[in-house]
C-alpha cells in the first residue's frame, strides 16, 4: 500500500488495507495532476479523495488506449481490472488495487499508485531468485502477460512486490513475453501448486464469472487450461520459440 496521502497537508489518511483502497477507487472524488508521457496508452497520474480517505492513483482511460492488431480495441483497461482479480484470488497482492470507472475522460481503469523503492537497481533485482518475483512468474503464466518489462516491475521499501501494466494479458494464444525466465522448466514451489489448485476451483466458479465480465468466454477457458497445464506438468513454462519470448525494449 502506498502510505503517503494524495495531499499531505491534508487531515486525510491513506487507505489501511486493500479493501478500503478499491472502495476509495471506486467513489472517491480524481484530481488530476499530470501525465506519464512514457506510456503505450494514455495514462494519467493524480488524487483520489472521499471525506476521509486520499492516495494517489493511475487512470488509464479506455478513450486513450491505443489500437493494436492482436487485442480487440477498448479491452485493456478491463483486462487490467481482470488481472487485478486473478491476483486478488492468489492472494499474493501482485497487482495493487484496481478498478474499473467512470473517470473525468470516460470510463477507465483506475489503480492505486505504489511507490518504489528508488534504492533498488531494477537491472539486478530481476536476475534474482526472490520469492516475489518467483510468485509473479507463476501469476503472468496463469494471465498469459504478453510485456512483462522490467518498468513494470516494482519493489517496495517494505520488501513488497508489485507489478503494473496489465493491458495485454489473457490472449487467447499463447503471447507469454517477460524477464522472469530464471525458473524456466524448474518445479513450482509447494505453496504455488497450492494456490494454483485453489485458482482451478475458482475459476470453475465465482472467479470465472467475475472475469466474464472483462473476458471473452474463449479467453476465460483459455486460463483455465494454463491454470490446468501448469498443474499438470507441475513445472513453470519455457519459452515456446513461437513467440518473442523477451518484452522490447526491455526496460
Amino acid at each position: 500500500m502506498t502510505e503517503r496521502p494524495a495531499d499531505p497537508a491534508s487531515d486525510l489518511r491513506a487507505p489501511a488495507d486493500d479493501d478500503e483502497a478499491r472502495a476509495l477507487l471506486l467513489a472517491g472524488e480524481i484530481d488530476l495532476e499530470g501525465r506519464m508521457l512514457d506510456a503505450s496508452n494514455v495514462t494519467l497520474v493524480g488524487a483520489v479523495r472521499t471525506a476521509e480517505l486520499a492516495a494517489e492513483c493511475v487512470y488509464k482511460p479506455v478513450a486513450g488506449e491505443r489500437p493494436l492488431w492482436d487485442f480487440p480495441d477498448g479491452t485493456l483497461a478491463g483486462r487490467e481490472v481482470a488481472a487485478a482479480l486473478v491476483s486478488d484470488a492468489t492472494g499474493w497482492r501482485v497487482v495493487p488495487p484496481t478498478v474499473l470507472r467512470d473517470g473525468p475522460f470516460g470510463p477507465g481503469m483506475v489503480q492505486l499508485w505504489v511507490d518504489g523503492d528508488p534504492t533498488v537497481d531494477l537491472a539486478a533485482f530481476v536476475r534474482l531468485d526472490h520469492p516475489g518475483l518467483r510468485r509473479m512468474a507463476v501469476f503472468d503464466a496463469v494471465v498469459n502477460n504478453a510485456d512483462r518489462k522490467g518498468g513494470h516491475i516494482i519493489p517496495t521499501p517494505a520488501g513488497h512486490v508489485h507489478g503494473v501494466d496489465h493491458g495485454i494479458c489473457f490472449s487467447a494464444e499463447p503471447k507469454l513475453r517477460t524477464l522472469l525466465w530464471r525458473w524456466a522448466g524448474q518445479r513450482l514451489p509447494a505453496d504455488a501448486l497450492a494456490v494454483l489448485e485453489r485458482l482451478a476451483e475458482g475459476l470453475r466458479d465465482d472467479l470465472g464469472e467475475q472475469l466474464h465480465e472483462h473476458l471473452t468466454r474463449r479467453e476465460v477457458r483459455r486460463t483455465q487450461q494454463r491454470v490446468a497445464e501448469l498443474l499438470r506438468t507441475g513445472r513453470h513454462p519455457e519459452p515456446s520459440g513461437d513467440w518473442p519470448a523477451l518484452p522490447w525494449p526491455p526496460f
